[in-house]
């Protein structure tokens, strides 16, 4: 279970992260009577209104790809980035960057052991590179920041899919852009599965549905507005690119894969009925794929880049109820950001689904023979400066600066530095586990394979890396990727 003592480790309370909302009264329960605050509008602003109403339009899910061609061992995919006028407000277009012209882009699904080929066209006016998030990939499979696609250029990824099933996501990485590029549209699911998972019973086919949350800003016309490092005035929230949709779902089991592909925002998440009274779900899985047992907790917290895979089951509700997926954390006003969607829920309905108590088998964890520190900050809100750093340093795409041998096995204690500004930190290649969040054990819902690490200010989390696959140079960086963007970023060299 998700204690108080768990919360105040995350940073969950009103004096170390301000902006909390009340939504649901589900946060003033876990925090056993500290008063949480509500989200509010930045100082000196008016509160926005909703550019739509809430719950006032269908949750829809991302298309799958179809591969073009198959072979006994591999699928083929074509993917074209192109600007293209979606609806994403009813009744209206926006321009955006898409996948195939989906916003959220398609999604891939594929099969542990199973290559993957894609074939990604740039029909842009300017770079781009695609990265599969949470995969084991060499360097030119990667995506990296700096290894790009020209306007008018074409690149293959080869995924070859030796990990673990788990939710992945794709989205653009060219440095300096990826920021905007995302915000504008550039992401798309990668779903993994692999036959240990198939076999466990859990909710699947309809009932295993992908939730990619994100926020936005519009003008008057319904254009995305793209401010660097604004987490401010993006208050409208998205789920699978509909804004506060409602679902209608059956009174059974249904397993909910969660992806955060905002730029800057942070979520803690509760099935709220509007009462005090706690809805808890169960979360059977993150970054990496399967947890070893499921983790009962009554919020989900997640922030960029961060996945998380959980069930709800509806049949202990009656036909008729609605629920809705709570947002308790700001920026922003409580009646925009407080509320993501609703579930609305019908009749009972058959159901052979299960959640076992043992889900995967995480391996002992190999004994380190290296330690390092990284601390992360920034330019502060007020500084007048706008770069930010990992152990005081930029990012120079001609710098190495950590050498590691490959097979080690080494622990990293990262620190966020910043004195008002969260982080989080994300390794690209390598899996990790959390063995401390200051100095105490991760909650049970962290207990699995992560790659990307949530630390509020003054927040320090030791981690367990093993490099035994692939060779060469990747990035570790913040997935705020605003932050990353300005900075936030490095390098380490596997050999």
């Amino acid at each position: 279970m998700f204690s108080r003592r768990h919360a105040i480790r995350l940073g969950l309370t009103t004096g170390a992260v301000g902006a909390v909302g009340a939504a649901g009264g589900v946060f003033r329960t876990l925090t056993a009577g500290q008063p949480a605050a509500a989200a509010t509008p930045a100082a000196g602003k008016a509160s926005a209104a909703a550019p739509v109403e809430p719950f006032s339009v269908p949750l829809t899910i991302p298309p799958v790809l179809a591969p073009y061609r198959r072979t006994g061992t591999a699928d083929f995919y074509r993917i074209t980035m192109r600007r293209t006028g979606v609806e994403i407000l009813p009744g209206t277009r926006t321009d955006a960057l898409t996948y195939n012209g989906s916003f959220t882009g398609p999604t891939i699904r594929a099969r542990t052991g199973r290559t993957t080929v894609v074939q990604q066209i740039n029909a842009l006016d300017m770079p781009t590179s695609v990265h599969l998030h949470g995969g084991n990939n060499p360097v030119a499979h990667d995506g990296g920041m700096m290894d790009t696609i020209a306007p008018g250029g074409k690149r293959t990824y080869v995924y070859e899919n030796e990990q673990p099933g788990a939710t992945l996501w794709t989205h653009d990485h060219a440095h300096h852009m990826e920021s905007e590029h995302v915000y504008r549209g550039l992401s798309g699911l990668y779903l993994l599965r692999d036959p240990a998972e198939d076999g466990l019973g859990l909710p699947a086919g309809k009932y295993d549905v992908p939730l990619v949350l994100r926020d936005a800003q519009f003008d008057g016309n319904a254009q995305l507005v793209y401010t660097m490092d604004d987490a401010e005035n993006r208050t409208t929230i998205l789920v699978n690119g509909r804004p506060w949709p409602y679902m209608k779902v059956e009174a059974r089991k249904y397993r909910f894969r969660l992806v955060n592909s905002c730029n800057l925002r942070i979520f803690v998440l509760a099935l709220s009925d509007g009462s005090a009274t706690q809805h808890p779900v169960r979360q059977i899985g993150t970054d990496g794929g399967l947890l070893a047992a499921p983790a009962e907790t009554p919020v989900l917290v997640l922030s960029p880049g961060e996945r998380i895979d959980f069930v709800v089951d509806f049949s202990k509700y009656a036909p008729g109820t609605r629920l809705t997926l709570a947002n308790m954390l700001g920026p922003g006003p409580t009646e925009l950001v407080g509320q993501v969607m609703r579930f609305d829920v019908g009749e009972r309905t058959a159901d052979s689904s299960r959640v076992p108590d043992t889900l995967a088998t995480l391996p002992a964890l190999p004994k380190p023979t290296v330690e390092r520190s990284f601390e992360l900050s920034m330019d502060e809100p007020g500084s007048g400066g706008h770069q930010a750093y990992i152990n005081g340093r930029t990012f120079d795409p001609d710098r190495i600066d950590t050498h590691i041998e490959w097979g080690s096995t080494e622990v990293w204690t990262v620190t966020n530095k910043s004195a008002t500004v969260p982080h989080n930190f994300h390794t690209h290649l390598v899996q990790f586990r959390i063995l401390e969040r200051d100095g105490q054990p991760p909650y049970p819902a962290e207990t699995g394979w992560k790659d990307t690490v949530l630390l509020f200010p003054g927040q320090t989390a030791k981690l367990q890396l093993t490099f035994d696959s692939h060779r060469g140079v990747y990035p570790y960086h913040c997935h705020m990727i605003d932050h990353s963007a300005m900075g936030m970023m490095a390098q380490m060299k596997i050999a």
